[in-house]
């Protein structure tokens, strides 16, 4: 009688012992990864004039003249694009316009934690407009994104911009 008692015991610890195993595994796989996980190093190069003209311009310039309505004396004349391909490109612009917002936010570029970190996310939301527009292939939604990029760029530009 009094080895069962023992063995009832001793699976009555066993089992508790394991509970607390279990917990103890949960908490530690929640914690942080330690300092000797590998970390990538992001050491910000180009200026944000050279972001400004080399990325953000021409990605900009490709959605606003993507879609437009011109009227003249041969008539109306609409242009918006019509392959996949020319889908795709402006997707790409739109893209350029999201990661161009993202670079913004990097190291030293940085101008203030106020309005720069906005004027900055206004860009990347706008991007994200355009690209949704030319993923769902709208000409409507991509002239509203295209008023929104505009809009994200000149409150920018009315603060921050310096001369050329």
């Amino acid at each position: 009688m009094r080895s069962r008692h023992w063995f009832f015991l001793v699976g009555v610890l066993l089992y508790v012992a394991g509970v607390g195993f279990v917990i103890a595994g949960a908490r530690s796989a929640r914690r942080a990864p330690t300092a000797d996980a590998p970390v990538a190093v992001v050491t910000p190069i180009a200026t944000v004039k050279q972001i400004m003209k080399g990325i953000v311009a021409p990605a900009a310039m490709a959605v606003f003249n993507s879609v437009s309505t011109t009227v003249s004396v041969k008539g109306i004349e609409e242009k918006a694009p019509e392959t996949d391909a020319e889908w795709e490109a402006l997707g790409n612009s739109a893209a350029a316009l999201i990661e161009s917002g993202n670079l913004l936010l990097m190291g030293s570029r940085v101008v203030d934690k106020g309005d720069w970190l906005k004027y900055s996310q206004d860009l990347i939301e706008s991007g994200k407009a355009a690209l949704k527009a030319a993923q769902a292939k709208s000409t409507e939604q991509v002239l509203a994104s295209g008023e929104k990029i505009n809009e994200s760029c000149d409150n920018c530009h009315r603060k921050y911009q310096r001369s050329s």
